[in-house]
């Protein structure tokens, strides 16, 4: 298995990245390819999952190992593939999910895409219990402003999406907005439209 990769990304796609390691350019399903651009043409390190099927072997890259390891937690689940896990690591912050798993919030699981009523309640049922080493889930106001802004995020992208922006596009400007904390869904829709209207 690979676990993980060390070398210059050399191009970055709409859901995966190139990194040459010497001379050998593996692509790299990830979340938010374009939160890589700062690394364009420069050496990164990416944990990385080496998904291997029948007909298929695919490598999914993460910034840490807590994302790879609810990544592979969640593949666990039945009903949930890694296309399902790489979606809901691109609109997730870890310790929310977490947390959310742990009180079976119910409600939170569905506005990621693809988690209906049932898919949410198998995760619970899987993964309770089995998250909370990875990080403290106390209440304490700076996580719940956390979520807050996580699940802003959510509903950004799926306004832009209504829009007609393509996710390519909008994936371009979350990293963006992540780093502005803004603090209202409709100021941070007002802001990613500015941003996509200047690129």
């Amino acid at each position: 298995m690979i676990a993980y990769l060390k070398g210059i990304v050399t191009i970055i796609q709409e859901e995966s990245i190139i990194v040459d390691v010497s001379g050998i350019g593996y692509e790299i399903i990830c979340a938010n390819p374009f939160a890589y651009h700062d690394f364009l043409q420069k050496e990164l390190f990416i944990h990385t999952y080496h998904h291997v099927r029948e007909d298929v072997q695919c490598l999914y890259g993460f910034k840490d190992e807590e994302e790879k390891e609810l990544f592979t937690k969640l593949i666990s689940v039945s009903g949930i593939g890694p296309k399902s896990a790489i979606s809901i690591l691109g609109s997730v912050h870890v310790p929310d999910f977490i947390r959310a798993v742990e009180e079976e919030d119910e409600k939170y699981l569905t506005q990621f895409p693809g988690i209906g009523k049932k898919t949410a309640r198998q995760i619970i049922l899987d993964l309770k219990g089995k998250l909370s080493h990875m990080f403290s889930i106390k209440g304490d106001k700076s996580t719940k402003i956390e979520q807050e802004d996580s699940i802003a995020l959510i509903e950004v992208k799926e306004a832009l999406k209504t829009l007609g922006y393509s996710d390519k596009e909008i994936n371009q400007v979350l990293p963006v907005l992540q780093q502005e904390k803004l603090q209202e869904t409709d100021e941070m829709i007002r802001h990613a439209l500015a941003l996509l209207v200047k690129n």
